[in-house]
């Protein structure tokens, strides 16, 4: 858990300027809500750090949305695709985010709070003060805690819902695990030989070593500044974006060009990836070959393990229509009675 105290805490809040569609509601200003205490949530849809926060915030909203508490969700979004309203509307509508959402893909609130950070979370008080901010995961019970004394401030009357926020941790045991990994060249480190080629298609071959924190890739690719595309189909998943990692879970944002369904399939240490370790999108055909069925651009669960260790990952596909953005890797063990993910 950590708190970030920022410039902006203590200052009057910037105004929900630059801002929309909304999702949820009509548009909203900080105007038109004094009086009321608001949540400004800066997050975007692929961001699994933002994805573990969000069923709190969705807690809080159903809580004390009837003693004045108002969640706002920003969603700015990291890559291209997330900037298209439907498919931020379907993530919306498919988790049940009831509470008012609006589209920075301008950055123009992001840049007036100074924002650095998804998943950020920022408390206004009734006068349009900010009085609390959080960067990241963790800080539930901190958070609520100021919830509820920004809301007996506005209306010292009010009898609010008993205080009895989730766990903090789960089981606690957490490693450090490997750093996220982008594709795109714009962020992103190959380990092939010569790197990256730009922009155009290009036959790249396994190096045979692969250092932890950089991608290798075998087979025909086109490097984009966000992405890899796979750039050939193929009769058998021979061409593949590889990597080794160390962590307890690994999330793949992927994206089908067109959005025709496409099977991804994913190999860990040259084999199929067990049932005790595979992701909730992890399928299973009928000769217990793994992979992944990716339709709308999003984040996929790919491993799921109780155990932490360092292992090798393979996606391949037979398509030409696939798009490989990021890898993000989890180095807290979750105890099942405590979920932190939609």
């Amino acid at each position: 858990m950590f708190v970030v105290e920022t410039t902006v805490t203590g200052m009057h809040a910037p105004e929900f300027k630059g801002i929309g569609p909304w999702i949820n509601s009509p548009p909203l200003t900080l105007a038109d809500l004094r009086g009321r205490v608001v949540l400004v949530d800066f997050w975007t849809y692929t961001c699994i750090n933002c994805l573990r926060t969000l069923p709190d915030v969705l807690r809080w909203h159903r809580k004390y949305a009837d003693a004045g508490l108002v969640v706002v969700g920003i969603h700015t979004p990291e890559f291209d695709f997330e900037q298209r309203a439907d498919n931020v509307v379907h993530f919306v509508h498919e988790h049940h985010l009831r509470y008012p959402i609006a589209l920075d893909n301008e950055r123009a609130l992001w840049q007036a709070y100074g924002n650095h950070h998804w998943p950020h979370k920022y408390l206004i008080d009734a006068r349009g003060t900010i009085r609390f901010d959080h960067a990241g995961e963790g800080a539930y019970t901190e958070t609520e805690g100021m919830i509820r004394l920004l809301l007996n401030e506005a209306r010292p009357n009010t009898i609010l819902p008993e205080f009895n926020p989730t766990p903090e941790e789960t089981s606690g045991v957490c490693l450090p695990a490997s750093h996220e990994l982008y594709a795109g060249y714009r962020w992103g480190r190959l380990a092939n030989p010569g790197g990256y080629v730009q922009d155009r298609i290009a036959e790249y071959t396994d190096p045979g070593w692969h250092d932890n924190g950089q991608l290798h890739l075998h087979g025909e690719w086109e490097a984009q500044e966000e992405f890899v595309r796979h750039a050939r189909a193929t009769d058998q998943p021979v061409d593949y974006v590889g990597l080794h990692y160390q962590a307890f879970e690994v999330n793949a944002i992927l994206r089908s060009v067109g959005e025709t369904p496409i099977r991804v399939e994913v190999v860990r240490d040259g084999h199929p990836v067990s049932p005790d370790v595979a992701g909730r999108d992890v399928r299973f055909d009928e000769h217990g070959a793994s992979y992944v069925e990716v339709v709308r651009p999003r984040l996929y669960q790919l491993i799921s393990d109780h155990h932490f260790g360092a292992h090798s990952l393979r996606l391949a596909t037979t398509s030409d229509t696939l798009d490989v953005y990021a890898f993000s890797f989890g180095g807290c063990s979750y105890d099942p009675l405590v979920s932190r993910s939609l």
